[in-house]
Order: structure tokens, then C-alpha cells, then sequence
């Protein structure tokens, strides 16, 4: 795959995962009891709005590439922090912050990489 192909393929990612994170968030059944309704609702405005953003960057993928290090510092590391908080405090069993977590990890890999992979795209096109 070409550089820019990976960015791309990162912005997609991360767009697909919000997109079905924040209609997962909107499910009555998910969003539990009544004092839950409105801070799940904030967060699948979020998740949302980081899909848009991760589209828009899809659009200049080279330009806004550092879209991909704000995704992954603070969202996703935020993110799984969270999830880990959770499990530690006893909040949550493991197996239901694993799924999330782990696909955390990969997103933060795949973004990490593509961000790392397309350094030098900068300093090609200013040449």
C-alpha cells in the first residue's frame, strides 16, 4: 500500500469505529438508567463529531495527517485509560472493557504506523 493509502485507510478506521460507537451509545438498551440517558448522549454527539472529523481529514490526508496523533493522544489512550479505570475500580468485569480496549490498541497501531509511515510526504512535496 502507497503512504497516503494507509492514512486513509486510518481515517476510515477510525471514522467506522466512531460512527458505530455512537449509534451503539444511542441505544436505549445501552444507555441505561435514566441518569445515564443524557452523558451517552453528549458522548455519541463526540463520537460523531470525531467520524466527521476523521472524514474531512480523509479528504487532504497528507495535510492533516496529525488528525491521526490527536486521535490517538489524547481519544483513543483516553479512551482505554478509562476502560482500564473501570475494571480496576471494579466497576465493569474485564470482559466487557476487552472488546473496546483491544480495538483501541489496533487503531492506535494502524494510526501510529500510517502517521509514521507518511514523515517524509511533508519534505517530498515541499521539494
Amino acid at each position: 500500500m502507497t503512504q497516503v493509502a494507509w492514512l486513509r485507510t486510518s481515517y476510515w478506521a477510525g471514522a467506522v469505529a466512531d460512527g458505530v460507537i455512537g449509534m451503539l451509545m444511542l441505544l436505549p438498551s445501552r444507555m441505561g438508567e435514566t441518569e445515564f440517558r443524557y452523558p451517552m448522549g453528549l458522548a455519541a454527539t463526540l463520537a460523531f463529531g470525531w467520524t466527521v472529523l476523521l472524514v474531512w481529514a480523509d479528504r487532504r490526508p497528507v495535510e492533516r495527517k496529525g488528525i491521526l496523533l490527536i486521535t490517538v493522544f489524547p481519544v483513543i489512550t483516553g479512551l482505554v485509560l478509562a476502560g482500564v479505570y473501570s475494571v480496576v475500580s471494579g466497576l465493569l468485569p474485564a470482559s466487557q472493557i476487552i472488546p473496546s480496549s483491544s480495538l483501541g490498541v489496533i487503531l492506535t497501531v494502524l494510526m501510529l504506523y500510517s502517521y509514521w509511515n507518511a514523515r517524509d510526504l511533508d519534505r517530498d512535496e515541499l521539494s
